[in-house]
């Protein structure tokens, strides 16, 4: 049953109606609307508390299930907060890892340990990343290591509204809202009215309409580039498509949506066998033999979990998110008006 609901329930969330196959969850829907209103409330009426941290927080997040490219856009954040002369932390949940407690991620540590997200966004970002269940407890930890950061960038924290924030981006792929159902009938995680009190949407790809209960915050378009593999081996040696043109390759992804990947493959004239994984995948020897000559294509989340699983030649493509100046331009304008705790 697990099996079927982590493979199928996406392919029918994103069908025009309610599929057949989901009206017997129209009940759990129902219940999760209800619980998850009751906690939005609790905190908006100061029931539940939320705390605020010394510096300004800016939360990327979604409401949809499963990842639209968050992890690319926080380093694009990032990077653009650090040419501002800004010095950021990141926190994550770190989904899939022992996170109890609060764990600063250095680029030697394992997936398991702290997950595939957070491990990818302290190789590439150069910044102190922190992660714990509890981002509040994370980006404590990560401002007494580093008291010289003065902004947090929580990775996938939108409904984690224990910690303040200051600034949220709320971002979708080229999928938009699914069919438009909360959890597990849809991909939502909140209702679509959430977005009336974001600061902006980002789209990943090609803009998809959203009913007008959205509201109006300033939209910013996005896109992933990447042409140049590099060896999973030997991060030294690089090639571009065109050296793997003819070749007999499978490339595997385990991302939120892993079509995303293949079309990127499809798009650098690439022909290949697909195999697609549900994201945070942890990945056995087992899942990665092809054949003796095949030659595999992975993301880079995917190659912080296949390190030292396959013995023939494997190859990674990285991305870098491309967005509007306007975005940061904006959160800045919001996080520098921010009101001292």
């Amino acid at each position: 049953m697990a099996s079927w609901l982590a493979e199928r329930l996406p392919r029918l969330w994103y069908r025009r109606g309610l599929a057949l196959r989901l009206l017997p969850l129209v009940p759990l829907t129902l219940l999760f609307a209800l619980l998850s209103g009751l906690r939005r409330a609790a905190y908006r009426c100061r029931l539940l508390r939320s705390e605020r941290l010394p510096v300004p927080v800016i939360v990327v997040g979604n409401l949809v299930a499963g990842g639209a490219g968050k992890t690319p856009l926080t380093l694009w954040l990032v990077e653009a907060l650090v040419a501002r002369g800004r010095r950021p932390a990141i926190v994550s949940r770190g989904y899939g890892a022992r996170a109890d407690v609060p764990r600063l991620v250095s680029a030697d540590c394992r997936p398991a340990e702290v997950g595939d997200e957070p491990l990818l966004l302290a190789r590439r970002s150069g910044v102190p990343v922190a992660v714990c269940r509890d981002r509040v407890a994370a980006a404590r930890a990560a401002l007494a290591a580093h008291p010289e950061c003065d902004v947090i960038v929580a990775d996938d924290g939108l409904q984690h509204y224990r910690l303040a924030r200051d600034a949220e981006i709320a971002l979708f792929d080229g999928r938009g809202a699914g069919n438009g159902w909360l959890l597990p009938c849809g991909p939502l995680r909140e209702p679509l009215s959430r977005l009336r009190r974001v600061d902006a949407l980002v789209w990943n790809g090609a803009p998809a309409a959203l009913p007008r209960c959205a509201g109006k915050a300033p939209r910013f378009d996005m896109r992933l580039d990447g042409v140049r593999f590099h060896a999973l081996a030997d991060p030294a040696r690089t090639c571009g498509a065109a050296e793997l043109a003819g070749r007999p390759l499978h490339a595997l992804a385990g991302i939120g949506d892993p079509a995303r990947f293949f079309r990127t493959l499809d798009a650098l004239g690439l022909s290949f066998v697909a195999h697609p994984f549900p994201d945070h995948h942890a990945y056995t020897a087992a899942d990665l033999r092809f054949g003796d000559d095949a030659v595999l294509l992975m993301t880079e989340k995917d190659a912080v979990k296949c390190a030292g699983l396959i013995a023939g030649e494997a190859w990674v493509l990285p991305v870098s998110a491309v967005v509007d100046d306007g975005l940061i331009e904006k959160i800045l304008e919001k996080i520098d008006g921010r009101t001292a705790p």
